[in-house]
């Protein structure tokens, strides 16, 4: 039997079985089946108990994410969805993308410069704009 594993990149997945699933009953519209069936799914999934490596658990920490408890639980609600199923892969899916977002690298900004001819056009509309506002006063006659 094959394990299962979420595929998150090329270089990091994680089994399945280190995600806890626990079907629910959803709020909301539904009609009786919100209060018979349980379909909505609560995804939990323990960053520092995780086959994940150091840098990327580092990095999913460092998110200010409400979905993140303060232990270092991921918990997703996923309750779109009439079937189980559907939620299940939402909340995969949904835990994926929360955990690809942390592994994006931001650009280091560089500092920049206006250039002369910026300098320039600023300072000239500026001084457009002072002549026309000028031309708009009262004149008096003396």
């Amino acid at each position: 039997m094959e394990k299962q594993v979420l595929h998150i990149s090329s270089q990091v997945s994680i089994p399945v079985n280190e995600i806890r699933f626990e079907a629910i009953r959803a709020q909301g519209a539904g009609g009786q089946n919100v209060n018979k069936v349980s379909t909505a799914i609560h995804l939990r999934f323990d960053i520092q108990n995780s086959s994940l490596p150091d840098d990327v658990k580092e990095k999913i920490l460092a998110l200010n994410d409400k979905r993140i408890s303060k232990v270092g639980i991921i918990v997703i609600k996923a309750q779109t969805f009439r079937s189980q199923e559907k939620n299940r892969e939402d909340a995969l899916n949904r835990l994926k993308a929360l955990i690809l977002k942390s592994m994006v690298k931001q650009k280091k900004r560089r500092p920049t410069r206006p250039s002369k001819t910026a300098k320039k056009k600023r300072l000239d509309k500026k001084t457009k704009h002072g002549k026309l506002k000028q031309l708009r006063q009262n004149i008096t006659l003396d």
